[in-house]
């Protein structure tokens, strides 16, 4: 089952692939080449093999929380940093650069740590930027926006550890379709924005735009199940650990996107 997040798509894409060692002599396959494998063998057992060098959980935890860790500490120099009259312009400049460096990550699949962090302070630099501008107009909001969206994060991994929540094939399908689609209409609102100079009823705060924040809070916490479903199987297929660094951009991404949709619909309920 792939993923709409090419990330955690490719994970999944991965761990469909047979597994490094097979007896010595034998031709084995990865990433869709075939390899020859001296009849000898490489001189020690299989089972060793296989445990060199793959994706735990504990090293997916790790590389997400320092990816987060990185933007946060990003986002906190923006905020200190940049005057008021000057957030409009890094806030645009940081969205255009990250929505590009997100494509190629997801796209050329890179798990370069560097490039990878370059995003995160990227990403860093633009929540900076909307979260103090957001904070200039409503005092408080950032706070009651970070708590909700690790609220609802925890929550879902919660439920999902506990299996009270089950990433079924059909389940999957009814949530990729769903991000896909949100996916779509947001992109085509932000074109239409562009060029009237309106938010349009999915962005002016009305109530068409509160029930659509509400959709895409509802659908990227539930992504967050489809993606640690497809960690979770990239474990169980023992894919190499630079596989961990895609899972934790993959999260990343979903966090960013739940917190930017939790801050505007808190916003619409305090317009005066």
């Amino acid at each position: 089952m792939k993923s709409s997040n090419p990330v955690l798509g490719r994970i999944t894409a991965a761990a469909q692939q047979p597994t490094y060692s097979v007896p010595g002599g034998q031709p084995y396959s990865y990433g869709g080449q075939t390899y020859e494998q001296p009849a000898g063998g490489y001189g020690y057992p299989e089972t060793v093999q296989h445990s060199r060098d793959v994706m735990t959980i504990d090293d997916v935890v790790v590389k997400t929380v320092s990816l987060i860790g990185t933007a946060v500490a990003a986002a906190a120099a923006t905020w200190i940093l940049v005057p008021p009259q000057s957030l409009g312009v890094v806030w645009i400049a940081a969205m255009l650069v990250g929505l590009v460096l997100g494509l190629v990550i997801s796209f050329a699949q890179i798990t370069n740590p560097v490039v990878l962090f370059s995003y995160a302070i990227v990403e860093g630099v633009f929540l900076g930027a909307v979260s103090k501008a957001f904070e200039t107009r409503w005092n408080g909001i950032v706070l009651q926006a970070v708590i909700a969206t690790l609220g609802v994060f925890f929550i879902m991994a919660a439920l999902y550890r506990a299996r009270i929540i089950r990433a079924t094939p059909k389940f999957m399908k009814v949530v990729i379709g769903a991000a896909a689609g949100l996916a779509v209409v947001m992109l085509v609102n932000f074109v239409i924005s562009m060029f009237t100079g309106s938010a349009g009823p999915l962005r002016d705060g009305g109530g068409i735009a509160i029930i659509f924040s509400l959709v895409c809070i509802v659908v990227a916490a539930l992504m967050f199940v489809v993606s640690f479903q497809q960690i979770e199987d990239g474990i169980a297929a023992g894919l190499p650990r630079k596989y961990g660094w895609l899972g934790a951009f993959g999260i990343l991404v979903e966090l960013v996107w739940l917190y930017l949709e939790i801050l505007r619909l808190i916003s619409y309920f305090q317009e005066d």
